[in-house]
């Protein structure tokens, strides 16, 4: 997968299918209802999965084995705010990240949350497949709709600057929500095999500027896990020959071949953990790598677990037992991370 924000040719290629694709897309949103449409984003994939982070704007080689997504802000008379995704492929190749796939899954533990009366993802608010005719081509329109969440998602307040203004209350109340969440998905029978901050929404009732305040009870959000493309049955979860996921957060087993597992969904948080408390990702590689999977791979695999500063010294054995390197030595479940942490605040 390459960013065609470095290479200029890519984003003039895919600006100009874009002003193609766009109008016909608001053409089928508006005949939906929906009103004030605004694309935020326009990526170009190829079926052919890829270890690189997800990008703005994709292009790929292979021009007949790629399909568009989208992400799309709008209003509409029943559902108010909402955001869009959309795919638009031509049914031909099998999509790995399929968004229909991603609905199923949404749709599911949307169910399972009401059941236990504790909500885990954003409601499915509609759902549509339809099919259009476009550059001369029949193609398959999927459209996921969601409310609009104006406070964004957790990694907009690790930034540089939103970090600094963060108190050690409010990252606790992140990494604690964030616990809840992923327990509560895997009672509810599914990994999720993408967790990071970018996949946490925030919701409404969160107040970014009194976040410095001590008396900030009121301003704690709720926290909802989005993106569910990736996610697997815990009965159907298998081995793949390319581990799927954010490199950032991947498990050392998943770049070995193995399965995803609780232990990996365990490990991805063990990693955001690290990056609510320090405000940067524990392992990096250089933008300017020839073989970033490999160095990603070298990063968990070999890497030492990170230390914490003295100021958040007391959450270390939880880190360390978070991101054990070896499976067998991590955290069975959910649960007990949770333990943990209130055996933290009760000492």
């Amino acid at each position: 997968m390459e960013n065609s924000a470095s290479n200029p040719s890519i984003t003039q290629a895919l600006q100009a299918q874009a002003m193609q694709l766009l109008p016909i897309i608001s053409q089928e949103l508006a005949a939906q209802c929906f009103r004030q449409i605004v694309h935020q984003r326009i990526a170009q994939q190829s079926t052919e999965q890829t270890q690189d982070e997800h990008v703005q704007v994709v292009k790929t080689q292979h021009i007949d084995k790629t399909y568009f997504q989208g992400l799309t802000r709008a209003q509409h008379p029943q559902f108010g705010s909402v955001m869009i995704k959309w795919q638009l492929s031509d049914g031909v190749y099998s999509i790995a990240a399929d968004l229909t796939h991603e609905a199923d899954i949404l749709a599911a533990v949307n169910a399972s949350s009401k059941i236990t009366d504790n909500a885990i993802a954003p409601p499915l608010l509609a759902y549509h497949c339809v099919d259009v005719q476009i550059l001369g081509q029949l193609q398959h329109l999927v459209i996921v709709v969601m409310p609009y969440y104006p406070n964004g998602s957790l990694a907009s307040q690790l930034t540089a600057s939103k970090h600094l203004s963060l108190i050690a209350s409010q990252k606790h109340h992140f990494i604690m929500k964030s616990v809840y969440l992923i327990a509560n998905l895997h009672q509810a029978g599914w990994l999720h095999n993408d967790i990071k901050p970018s996949n946490i929404l925030l919701d409404d009732s969160f107040d970014s500027s009194l976040s410095n305040s001590e008396d900030n009870s009121s301003t704690m959000p709720n926290l909802l896990l989005t993106d569910f493309a990736l996610s697997q049955s815990m009965t159907m979860a298998n081995s793949q020959p390319h581990p799927a996921g954010t490199p950032a957060y991947l498990a050392p087993e998943r770049w070995q071949g193995q399965k995803a597992t609780i232990q990996s969904d365990i490990y991805a948080f063990g990693i955001m953990m690290v990056e609510i408390l320090k405000g940067k990702r524990p392992f990096q590689v250089s933008d300017n790598s020839n073989e970033k999977s490999k160095a990603w791979a070298i990063q968990h695999c070999q890497q030492p677990i990170p230390k914490l500063s003295s100021e958040y010294g007391h959450y270390q054995c939880i880190v360390d037992k978070a991101l054990a390197k070896r499976e067998e030595r991590r955290y069975r479940e959910m649960d007990k991370i949770l333990i943990d942490l209130k055996l933290l605040e009760n000492s």
